[in-house]
């Protein structure tokens, strides 16, 4: 039979197929059961990780926004508000790793991939920057507190309500506008308007962090308006999971980046391999 990318033929089709599963349980025979047993066991095991990132990110968090009204982020804000110190970005940071671990899995950047990232934005050290998924928030505080003076933030964050979590985030760890302007939109049509509206003439460093399925198609719009001048850095968050296979290919291939990939696991789950691209752009060339 077929099988899902991740190797879960028997999760997928449970998932999408619920009623047809259940009636088919309802009269398979116990020794037929038994026969599959050894198999799903063996599929347990192997992928007991991406078994527990599942329940943690879709079904507790599902049950959970039914039960309080509540989005996840919205959630997490309130606990930052009541154990976070105003002002102190390092502090809110920590607090929503906390919170991550101990509470709600947050799906965010994390501390390991956020280090790196910090690290390449003080190495940059760019005047201007763009950051394409701003979700909570976590990684616009990571750029923007590793920025040099009179440096500036835009990040694109398309769901309103995510966003409003985001601004409030940003605001409460002490960035004004005049350092991180949080743009609502859809990333397609936000990079066409970048420099007649927001007035950013280029990008010196961009973070990827939206959908890997739209880096590609971004990156490319970033190049059609001009936006990446010679020596720019492109990063691109979760490369390898869920991955982003047209986009690296593109990177290597189209003779325009420099490519480096840095290693690393999802936050919490670090048998979980993934990954932040580094691109370094050459030019139109």
């Amino acid at each position: 039979g077929s099988s899902s990318p991740q190797g879960l033929p028997l999760l997928s089709y449970a998932l999408i197929f619920p009623s047809r599963s259940l009636a088919q349980v309802g009269t398979m025979s116990p020794a037929i059961a038994l026969a599959f047993l050894p198999l799903v066991v063996t599929l347990l095991v192997r992928y007991r990780h991406y078994f527990r990132l599942l329940v943690r990110t879709v079904l507790l968090r599902s049950l959970r926004d039914c039960l309080s009204g509540l989005r996840m982020e919205e959630r997490a804000f309130s606990y930052v508000l009541t154990h976070a110190l105003p002002g102190d970005p390092g502090h809110i940071l920590t607090t929503l790793d906390h919170w991550s671990s101990h509470c709600e899995y947050l799906s965010h950047m994390g501390p390991a991939k956020g280090q790196i990232l910090m690290r390449l934005v003080e190495e940059k050290a760019p005047a201007s920057a763009l950051e394409l998924g701003t979700y909570c928030g976590y990684s616009t505080l990571l750029i923007a507190r590793a920025l040099p003076p009179g440096g500036r933030l835009l990040t694109v964050e398309r769901d309103p309500r995510t966003a409003a979590v985001a601004e409030k985030l940003i605001r409460l760890a002490g960035f004004d506008e005049h350092t991180v302007e949080l743009i609502v939109g859809r990333s397609e049509e936000v990079i066409p308007r970048l420099r007649t509206q927001y007035q950013l003439s280029r990008a010196d460093l961009v973070l990827l962090a939206h959908r890997p399925r739209c880096y590609l198609r971004d990156l490319q719009l970033l190049e059609g308006h001009a936006l990446l001048p010679a020596g720019a850095t492109v990063l691109a968050d979760h490369v390898l999971f869920p991955g982003a296979p047209r986009f690296l290919q593109y990177a290597k291939s189209c003779g325009r980046y420099r490519c480096r990939l840095h290693h690393t696991g999802l936050p919490d789950f670090p048998a979980i391999k993934d990954g932040i691209a580094q691109l370094t752009y050459a030019g139109p060339g």
